[in-house]
Formats: C-alpha cells, structure tokens, sequence
C-alpha cells in the first residue's frame, strides 16, 4: 500500500537516533528512562489542575489497539493474557480490551483500520511519521487534539511537561499540538543503547587491540577471516524494509563524516548520502566485501541468522544493543564455549583520537509506541485520565517495575526486581519477563526510569558499552520536526524514491553489482527526485521547531 511505504519512509527520515533493532517501537531496549520521576500528581485546585484519584471506579470498557511488544513474541500472543496488561485497569478502574495485529502485519492491520473508519478508543503508534504528519491525523479526523483534554484531565503529564520544557518542547507540533501521551526517557543515561560489538576473547587469543579506526578494523576482521576461519568476520543487515538501518545511526559510516539520512551540519541541513565522503565509505565496504570479510548474506540476512553466525563461530563483529543484543548473545555463545566474550567497541573514526561524530542516541522523546486517543472515542475523557496514570508517582513505578512483592521489591527505597524477573523458573530472559509484568524496556505511556537499565544491562560488558559508544551526535541530530501537512506530502513522495534508491545502490555498490564510478549517476538521479526540496522542507520544520 502507498500509505504502508510512506509510513516507514517517514520512519527512516526523521528518526536519526533510533534503531532499529528493528522495530517500528524499540524492543527490549527500548531504551531507559529516567532518574528523575514524574513526581506526585498536581494538588486539587481547580477544575483544571485537579489530580485524578486511582482507581476511577468506572464501569466503562475501553478499546486499547497496538502492535505486540516483540518481547513477547512466543511468549503470548495477545496483551489480554499478560499480566501488565490485566493489571493496568484494576489499578485504574476502567475496563480495558486489548487488539493487537499479527507480527509483522503491523502496518497493513494499521492502515485497514484507519481505513474502516472503525477506530478504537486508544492507538499505539508513531504518529510523527503518520503520512502528512499528527497535524494530518488531527485534521482528517482520526486522531484528538489534546490540548484541553491534558490541562483539565491529565495533571501528571501537565505537571512534567511544565518542569521539562525541553521534552515539551519535542513531544508537540510547530502549532503547538499535543497529539498523543508521550514516551519519555527520564535520564540520559537511558539514550545510548547500541553499538558496535567484538570478540574480544578472539583479540585476546590473536594479540590485538579493540579496533578504533577504520584501518584497525580491517586488520581486525582480516586477521579473523585468515586466524580464525571466521566465514563472516563482520556481520549485519545492511537493509531492512528498503532502509539503510544500521548505516543511519552511524554504524561504520560515520567515520566518514556522514550518514545516509538527514542531519544538521553548521546549521545547515545535509542529506548524507549525497556526500562524497559517502562514496568513499562505499568504495570501502566495496573492498572489504570482496575480500570475503563482510557476511555475503548482507543483503537478505535476518535476526535468526546473525545469532547462528555469532553463536557458530563464523562471525567475530557486528551491531547490536546492549540488552537483547550483547545480552542475549554472550550467554548464548558461553553455553557452547566458556571462554567466549563479547565486547563493545568505540564508533569507528579515520584518525586516531578524533571522537565519533555519528552514533546512536535517542532524543528523550522516542515518538514510537505514543499512545493517540481517537476522534471516534466516546469516552475520551476517561482514556485521557487513564492514560496519564503513567505518568503519576504510582504509574511511573508500576509501569517500570510492575507489581511490588511480584516483580520487584523495595530495599532501602530502591525497586529491586525479583527473581521472578531476573532469574525466572521458566528460563524466560529478562527481556521477556519485564515485558510481561512492566513496559520499562519497551516504548509507552510513561517516563522511563535508570534503575530499570542498572539492573536490566547485569553483565559488566554491558555497563561499559554505554560509555564506550559515546559519540558527538548530539551536535548532528535533528530534533523530532514535524514539517506542515502539505510538506509531510510532498516529503512523503520524493523520500518513497529517494530512500529506495539510496537503499538499493548502497547495496549494489558493496556487492559489486554496480561499479564505484556509478555514485555519481545515483547523485544526479537523487536530484532528479527532488532531494534538495526534501532537504528545504527539513530546513523549513527546523527552523520552526527552534522557534517553538
């Protein structure tokens, strides 16, 4: 469906920091929160401001449609048999009923929704890349304006946005619209999730160093290929739905000073794969392929592959987050050898000391898995107040840790989970068991809190990757803009063709099925489609966010 491709093409624009794992909402990573919580609910004063008293009582049922965490993926198949899911509502007092579409139909069951014009009462989605962007959704009738909705009946989120006017600031349009309860990630810390990673025990074993430049990488996974008989020494998918995933984060590309998406460069906005540092990288990874030292199934490998390759010995590099990543693989690959290690490794550079200018960091709003009430709802007042119980002293607590004496419990004030979480009797990973009784490691409702990801990351590797993928890409990102409605349009076309081409000639060029010489035809097709009017409208919804 032309909606379908223009959904995820807005995904791959705007999103700069965002990962991909793969998810149109993070999984088990989704990435921390914060330190700093919500706070206790606005005093009763007026009409306007009073706090809402938990649980409402009421004997309304309301309609909760949203995609299926990917944690839960074999574990359940439906949010109405788990057990967050059935708690929400006791502690709120409203009924709820769970729909969620089949994984990996997301997309399509979304668009036949909106399309049947049948629409419940809440949706989970990310309604920054909705084509035409939340003002469209707002406006063609889907979705609410919040604004009076949150001031008279939602006095958690009032009150935090008020206190954090840089993530107010983010989680609206340029007119000032609120269009859907937000995910926020409370604390900085909770923003870098994902990286490079290496076998370290194979460094170890071979003598050399974790790589830090370009050049150290290859001789890195050279020496794997030749020492070690590594059949992949590097590892990834290069292209997942038509995007360039792993490359738009920085991953091996932003050594060269760019990245295939937008960006923002001495103020001015840059669409990286039209550089020539752009056509440098891919004359590298070029080289790099033919020498057998990238995974040859690039093109089409998937998530069940790359760990047969990691757990296999064939691979001795790759990308990953810290949780379901480097957490998952490393006691994955100890059960079939002891000695293995799986360590992160720095953002590579061209020069030695230079620190990364591209990597991964989400800003502290994450617009995937925002909660939007629709037009349609009779009963929006009430989702509004059930909605902002994530944001309240109770909600935050439960939502990052769940059900005190079940999933976690308080030592010396501090929500420890238990070992029902981390230690389950049913060999279940912390990924899937915090899924089931909280949302702290997957997008929401709610402010995302620290002491969730000092226990979720429980292996010492995964605690230095944080730090050691620290990069500049503050100073590069660009904000969560949200163009016009009759910009989003425009956008949506020329980035349907754009990032198709870009995504298909990445991938010739390294598997050497177009020759380097080649970028500069790509570059003059890019303009043909319009790529300079793409990047004016990125300038113009800047220049308007800055001015929020």
């Amino acid at each position: 469906m032309k909606q379908t491709k223009q959904w995820a093409v807005g995904l791959a624009a705007l999103t700069m920091a965002g990962i991909v794992a793969a998810c149109s909402a993070k999984s088990d990573d989704a990435a921390p929160a914060g330190s700093s919580q919500p706070g206790s609910p606005t005093p009763a004063g007026s009409a306007a401001n009073a706090a809402t008293t938990y649980p409402l009582k009421s004997d309304k049922t309301l309609t909760y449609w949203a995609p299926l965490n990917p944690n839960l993926n074999n574990v359940k198949a439906s949010y109405n048999d788990v057990p967050f899911y059935q708690e929400w509502p006791k502690r709120v007092g409203v009924g709820l009923k769970y729909t969620n579409p089949a994984v990996g139909q997301q997309n399509e069951a979304f668009n036949v929704m909106l399309a049947s014009g049948e629409l419940p009462d809440m949706m989970e989605w990310d309604w920054r890349v909705f084509p035409g962007g939340p003002e469209k959704a707002i406006n063609d009738g889907y979705i609410l304006k919040l604004n009076d909705l949150i001031d008279k009946h939602a006095p958690n989120l009032k009150k935090y946005l008020k206190e954090h006017p840089e993530v107010d600031k983010q989680v609206k349009t340029d007119s000032g619209a609120y269009y859907a309860f937000p995910f926020i990630r409370g604390d900085a810390s909770l923003q870098v999730y994902h990286g490079p990673l290496f076998r370290k025990d194979w460094l170890d074993e071979l003598g050399l160093k974790t790589p830090e430049t370009i050049d150290e990488w290859y001789t890195v996974l050279k020496t794997f290929k030749e020492k070690k008989n590594a059949a992949a020494p590097l590892s990834f998918t290069l292209v997942a739905n038509g995007q360039t995933t792993y490359l738009n984060t920085g991953s091996l590309v932003g050594a060269y000073g760019t990245i295939p998406t937008f960006y923002v460069d001495n103020g001015q906005v840059k669409f990286g794969a039209l550089e020539p540092a752009y056509k440098e990288f891919l004359t590298t990874m070029r080289k790099w392929y033919a020498e057998g030292l990238i995974d040859k199934n690039i093109a089409t490998l998937d998530a069940k592959a790359l760990d047969a390759n990691l757990t296999g010995g064939a691979t001795g590099a790759t990308f990953g987050n810290a949780g379901g990543g480097l957490g998952r693989w490393l006691p994955l690959m100890k059960e079939k050898d002891a000695k293995a290690d799986l360590v992160a490794a720095p953002y590579p550079v061209l020069k030695k000391g230079d620190k990364p200018k591209f990597g991964q960091k989400d800003f502290a709003y994450s617009s995937p898995a925002s909660v939007a009430i629709s037009a349609k709802s009779k009963e929006a007042e009430l989702a509004v107040k059930l909605l902002d119980y994530g944001y309240g002293e109770e909600g935050h607590m439960f939502f990052n840790f769940g059900t005190e004496g079940v999933s976690y419990k308080l030592e010396n004030g501090y929500p420890k989970y238990t070992d029902l979480i981390m230690k389950n009797p049913d060999k279940l990973a912390p990924a899937q068991t915090i899924s089931l009784y909280a949302r702290s490691n997957y997008n929401g409702p709610f402010v995302q809190d620290k002491r969730y990801i000092e226990q979720y990351n429980q292996l010492q590797q995964q605690k230095d990757a944080i730090a050691i993928w620290q990069t500049d890409v503050e100073k590069y990102a660009l904000p969560p803009i949200t163009p016009t409605q009759q910009e989003s349009a425009e956008y949506a076309t020329i980035m349907n063709d754009v990032n198709t081409l870009v995504a298909e000639m990445t991938l010739k060029i390294i598997l050497g099925t177009e020759p380097v010489d080649s970028f500069d035809k790509y570059v003059a097709k890019l303009k043909s489609l319009k790529i300079d009017r793409a990047i004016d409208i990125q300038k113009a919804a800047l220049e308007r966010y800055n001015k929020r």
